[in-house]
């Protein structure tokens, strides 16, 4: 994780986007959220997606590796804060959302108290293969029955471009979350057109996909 530090404070924050992301805004239904509910954003940087979440009255509880990316987001949004020390955390607290600084891995249950659903835009793709079935151990470990997840990936032909960010096939999503939840693939398109990185690379599709997922077993 200290690249992924680095990449902060170097400001190589590629994978940031400014706008909101568009399946977010097509698919927030789904994960059945009422006004005043909190979802878990995982990973979470400085994304916009979480302002427009609030912006729906909906709570939002993420963390984030680095201190930076939490800043940025309040001070960019102009929004207030208080900042404290919560077990392994250092905790950012606003109107409506909380931003723990530190490792997901330490993260418990407690700290995910009433979360009823989660977004995942970058976060699973963002891990090699090895810690993407230890998030996902650990993410099914610590949200409730019953919550329910919207899952952004990207597949690609991997031996023609290294991540991160990583190739996460269907087959994968499948696999990963095998025995506890019940998904559905909401949205599948080869992008490549739109990828003119991926395109420099000779890389030969990219495609983009939305899962819903939800917790069915403990």
């Amino acid at each position: 994780m200290t690249d992924w530090i680095n990449r902060w404070e170097t400001n190589r924050i590629g994978w940031h986007a400014e706008q909101v992301n568009r399946h977010l805004i097509k698919y927030l239904d789904r994960l059945n959220l009422s006004s005043g509910d909190s979802i878990f954003v995982p990973l979470s940087g400085k994304s916009n997606d979480m302002l427009f979440l609030l912006e729906n009255d909906i709570n939002v509880i993420g963390v984030e590796l680095s201190n930076i990316a939490i800043e940025q987001f309040f001070s960019e949004n102009n929004l207030d804060y208080s900042v404290s020390e919560v077990d392994k955390f250092v905790l950012y607290e606003g109107e409506k959302i909380k931003l723990y600084c530190g490792d997901f891995f330490d993260l418990e249950s407690k700290h995910l108290h009433h979360v009823r659903a989660l977004y995942d835009r970058a976060s699973l793709i963002a891990l090699n293969e090895g810690l993407r079935q230890k998030y996902v151990k650990h993410l099914s470990d610590i949200i409730e029955l019953d919550a329910r997840i919207l899952l952004l990936t990207l597949n690609y032909p991997q031996h023609q471009r290294s991540g991160p960010p990583f190739a996460v096939s269907k087959e994968e999503v499948g696999e990963l979350f095998n025995g506890s939840f019940d998904f559905q693939e909401l949205y599948c398109i080869d992008d490549i057109e739109n990828e003119p990185m991926f395109q420099n690379l000779g890389v030969d599709f990219v495609e983009k996909a939305v899962y819903l997922l939800q917790k069915v077993r403990v």
